[in-house]
């Protein structure tokens, strides 16, 4: 009996062999690689990184491909600062294949799947995520966690940061403290994170502190109401009448941010853990000083510091002021205050009443006789009546000099006018006492009151010399009643008008 090969029928087993199209079994190539579906995260291997896209082998038949604006969720990047050859990465499935055949992935997506569900997990727990501080934007920083993660600029810090360029490119711990999917926005506290950190450093300062502590500290924020002061982890509040005896507009007139100075605990809430300081409480009290250096019906100097209706206010020290009531401006009665002092004058007072417990200070400006010595000031300052000395020396004014030079500008001005006056009056008086019978004849008719008749013409030449008296009087008259008119001789031209026009004007 014969051997026979019974050949037996190859069976196509699944995943290794598949039917072709003539009914031959071919190899599953395609089983031999792994099923991907869109919007699945992929792991692979970095093979290329060119300018424009990244190149990345993740077992599939053909490499997946990133474009550049996939790669990362800061904007204009260099592919080669992201990643590099033989590195391993995640990447989401975007396009299995595209027009041109090739497999389009995401790798700043698939870090987005995974950072959100971080972020959701840490929102719920209350744990902080960190994050690298990527941009400076109007109001806040924005932070890479796999999203764009805002963090305004009030939750920076414990304390308002002026400057936020300081913290690009550095790692910081955030709590999550708004979170909205559907908008892809995450808000970020650092505030809440360094408050945590503090709590158990704030309650240490709490418990060592009590009132009447004098301590130091910086001053990390001026406000309208007040100062904040830094006391090492834990702010107190100075509030603006604690900061000088005198009357303070704002309290950047006598503190700025960074200074460091001395307080006083005021109060401590440890409820709320609030402290309250006072920064002229460290300073010397200057009604203590009053109460030291003045006694009642002393005469004391003072600069008004303001009027009102029912008197003024006169300050004799720094932050001490006294009321003069209008009934003791003036021995006279006074219907307004102002007509006796102004705001700013130096005053000398005397001291009527000193109410210590009150704080309050009565004064009188009409019972200060004339010549009467102010005490010294208590605190040693200058007197208020002390003018500049300006110091002028001898050479800049030699003795004599500003007198004689005012007198000189003085006197040539009406030297000027005097020969102008001359010219225009004096000149044509004279051409008519040389001249007289024509200009009598033409001035006495324009004067109805005058009287020809009392010239003679036809006197004798040697008594020539008294009647040129006459017209030169009789000249003048016109002249004057014309000024009292209002006009001048130039109004109403006559022949010794237009002689004096004509004539050349000699020296007075």
């Amino acid at each position: 009996m014969a051997n026979e090969t019974v050949e037996k029928p190859v069976v196509a087993e699944q995943g290794v062999w598949v039917t072709g199209p003539d009914g031959e079994l071919v190899p599953d190539y395609e089983a031999s690689f792994p099923e991907i579906n869109e919007g699945e995260v992929v792991h692979g291997t970095v093979v290329r990184v060119d300018k424009d896209e990244v190149l990345v082998d993740i077992g599939y038949k053909s490499e997946g491909v990133i474009p550049v604006a996939e790669l990362t969720i800061r904007r204009s990047v260099n592919p080669a600062d992201e990643v590099a050859v033989g590195e391993e990465i995640d990447a989401l499935v975007l396009t299995k294949e595209d027009a041109e055949g090739r497999l389009i992935l995401s790798k700043k997506r698939a870090r987005f799947e995974l950072a959100w569900k971080k972020i959701e997990a840490a929102s719920e727990s209350g744990e902080p995520v960190t994050g690298k501080v990527i941009e400076v934007v109007k109001g806040g920083l924005i932070l890479d966690l796999g999203v764009r993660g805002f963090l305004p600029a009030s939750l920076v810090d414990i304390r308002r940061v002026q400057d936020l360029d300081e913290f690009l490119s550095r790692e910081l711990r955030c709590k999550v403290i708004e979170l909205n999917r559907s908008r892809n926005n995450v808000v970020l506290s650092r505030r809440a994170v360094l408050e945590d950190e503090r709590k158990e450093m704030r309650q240490a300062i709490l418990d060592r502190l009590s009132p009447g502590d004098v301590i130091e500290g910086q001053i990390s924020n001026i406000v309208d109401f007040g100062a904040f002061v830094d006391l090492d982890g834990m702010d107190g509040l100075i509030h603006i009448s604690e900061l000088s005896w005198s009357h303070v507009n704002h309290p950047s007139e006598v503190l700025e941010i960074g200074q460091t100075v001395k307080v006083k605990v005021l109060d401590i809430d440890r409820e709320r853990q609030r402290i309250s300081l006072g920064l002229k409480q460290t300073q010397t009290d200057p009604w203590q000083q009053v109460v030291d250096s003045y006694r009642e019906d002393d005469v004391v100097e003072g600069r008004v510091a303001k009027v009102v209706t029912f008197g003024a206010f006169v300050e004799i020290l720094p932050g001490v002021e006294g009321l003069v009531h209008i009934s003791e401006l003036a021995a006279h009665h006074v219907e307004n205050p102002r007509e006796v002092v102004s705001q700013g004058q130096a005053v000398n007072v005397r001291i009527l009443e000193i109410d210590g417990e009150r704080r309050r200070l009565s004064l009188s400006l009409k019972r200060v006789e004339e010549g009467e010595q102010p005490v010294p000031r208590a605190d040693g300052a200058e007197s208020v009546h002390t003018m500049p000395d300006l110091r002028l020396s001898e050479e800049a004014f030699p003795a004599g000099g500003p007198p004689a030079e005012v007198a000189e500008d003085v006197e040539e001005p009406s030297a000027e006018v005097a020969e102008e006056v001359a010219e225009e009056i004096d000149e044509p008086v004279a051409e008519v006492a040389e001249d007289v019978e024509e200009p009598v004849a033409e001035v006495a008719p324009a004067d109805e009151g005058a009287q020809p008749e009392t010239v003679e013409p036809e006197a004798a030449e040697p008594e020539a010399a008294e009647p040129e008296a006459e017209p030169v009087a009789e000249a003048e008259q016109p002249l004057a009643e014309a000024a009292a008119d209002g006009e001048t001789p130039e109004d109403e031209p006559s022949e010794p008008a237009e002689q004096a026009d004509e004539a050349e004007p000699t020296e007075p």
